[in-house]
């Protein structure tokens, strides 16, 4: 499946299933992104799905020169095994450019003038007032980078969902605002970015950490207004440092080919599946088949935190 053959669709339990790990390259894995790439693989796999692996190298500034080859390296080492090659999204920018304009088309766009201290913490916190739709705030230049570009929730409201772990979550367009699909920078937003990826790459199942939970309405939003088929979703409860604060993403994960059991047998307890204790040093494969057997999703409903403990 793929954007072409699913528009206006849903997934459904017919549907094959694609599932899809997505790390960005800011450094190397640390348990938290370990643990959603083990459920998100478990969750795919153990329904005779694909899983696919992309890296969101958009951030230029932010990307670490050979964490991507590092990620894969170290999911290598693991056991794990992905569909199909790994897609980059800095080598994507025209397909994001052609959904921009399809949505500029349809006036589903605006250009935004306010700058993250005219904002303070309220635009990360999805509460933008739509300031600049009726025109942009400020007077200056409008080349390119000088303004983003906003979706328009006002034209297009954003809708309550289902997720698989948390059951219904309400989306109110006025509260999440107008997210950004291209930056002042010039660089394509996130929001856009995965939407047209996931679409394109036919991915039917998302399973990742809690702390994208508010960013989903606003996905969802975009896949309506593009045509795109939603999606199934499920956010993990976040991997926590003891004190209960997120998991610092400094935190780095060195993965010894000799401790791979160990380590992966860790985070299967931490994700609540309780693998054999004769498993902990065992072999990798014997310790995958034991996991794609026994993997229950909903062992993490009702969890609001994991305290790290690998």
């Amino acid at each position: 499946m793929n954007a072409s053959t699913a528009i206006g669709t849903t997934a459904t339990a017919d549907t094959p299933v694609v599932g899809r790990f997505a790390p960005s390259p800011t450094g190397v894995l640390h348990v938290g992104s370990l643990a959603t790439a083990t459920a998100s693989f478990l969750d795919a796999r153990c329904r005779s799905g694909r899983w696919l692996v992309r890296i969101e190298d958009l951030d230029t500034a932010r990307t670490v020169p050979g964490a991507a080859d590092e990620i894969l390296r170290t999911l290598d080492a693991l056991g794990f095994w992905w569909d199909g090659a790994v897609v980059y999204q800095s080598l994507r920018l025209s397909f994001y450019e052609q959904a921009l304009a399809q949505l500029h088309s349809r006036d589903l766009t605006y250009a935004c003038s306010c700058t993250r201290r005219d904002l303070g913490a309220t635009d990360d916190a999805g509460g933008y007032p739509g300031t600049c739709r009726p025109g942009t705030c400020r007077s200056g230049p409008t080349r390119t980078g000088a303004t983003s570009q906003r979706f328009r929730t006002d034209r297009f409201p954003l809708e309550p969902f289902t997720d698989r772990l948390l059951g219904h979550c309400n989306a109110d367009g006025g509260a999440a605002g107008d997210p950004v699909v291209r930056r002042r920078d010039g660089l394509f937003a996130y929001q856009l970015a995965v939407v047209v990826d996931d679409a394109e790459q036919g991915v039917t199942d998302v399973v990742r950490g809690g702390d994208l939970l508010a960013s989903t309405p606003w996905q969802r939003g975009l896949q309506r207004a593009l045509g795109y088929p939603s999606l199934r979703y499920a956010h993990l409860p976040l991997v926590c440092e003891p004190g209960g604060t997120k998991l610092s993403k400094s935190t780095r994960l060195i993965v010894a080919p000799a401790a791979s059991s160990e380590l992966l047998w860790q985070v299967l307890t931490l994700l609540r599946q309780n693998p054999p204790a004769e498993l902990t040093n065992g072999p990798l494969p014997a310790l995958w088949h034991w996991a794609l057997a026994h993997w229950r999703l909903d062992a993490l409903r009702g969890v609001t935190n994991l305290p790290a403990n690998c």
